[in-house]
Formats: structure tokens, sequence, C-alpha cells
């Protein structure tokens, strides 16, 4: 069995970050409204980028990370930008 971590666009242009262990229908229930919380005042969402992992803990923790950093460093995630992702992280240390 897969696990995923996520990247969703909400409507009013933030990011939300989540794991599952089912994409299609985790997706599905944010747009429905059903899970509450971040989303649903932010219809519709739109997956913008997903991973997949081996264990519920590393797809957890991906998401742990990815709703750490800023902005900038989602969008280059997004992009596939590792170049970027690195950079940022740099900077940050810096």
């Amino acid at each position: 069995m897969a696990f995923y971590a996520y990247i969703l666009l909400c409507n009013d242009g933030s990011y939300y970050a989540g794991h599952t262990d089912d994409l299609e229908t985790r997706i599905a229930q944010h747009q429905s409204g059903a899970l509450g919380g971040y989303t649903v005042k932010r219809l519709p969402v739109k997956l913008e980028w997903a991973q997949d992992f081996p264990t519920r803990d590393e797809a957890f923790d991906a998401e742990r990370q990815i709703k750490g950093w800023g902005r900038a460093k989602k969008r280059a995630l997004i992009a596939g930008d590792w170049d970027k992702i690195s950079e940022l992280a740099k900077g940050r240390a810096g």
C-alpha cells in the first residue's frame, strides 16, 4: 500500500499540505467539504503536487516538513525545481 503527501491550491490562493493512503478519495473529500477544517472555506481546491511514500510515517513527515515551508519553497517543490529549494533552504539557514 502506498501513502501520499500532497499540496492543494485553495481558491484563495493559499496552499494546504496533507497526507493520505487514498489520494483520489481524499481530494474528493476536500472538494465536497466533508473534511471541514482549513479547506472547507477555501473551495474549490486543486491538487498541485503529490508524492508517494512506502510508509504512513514518511508521508506524514513530508507533510509536516512542507507545512513548515514558505510559499516560495512550496512553489519550487510543485515545479520540481530542486535547485531553488536548495537555494531557499540555504537562505533560511544564513
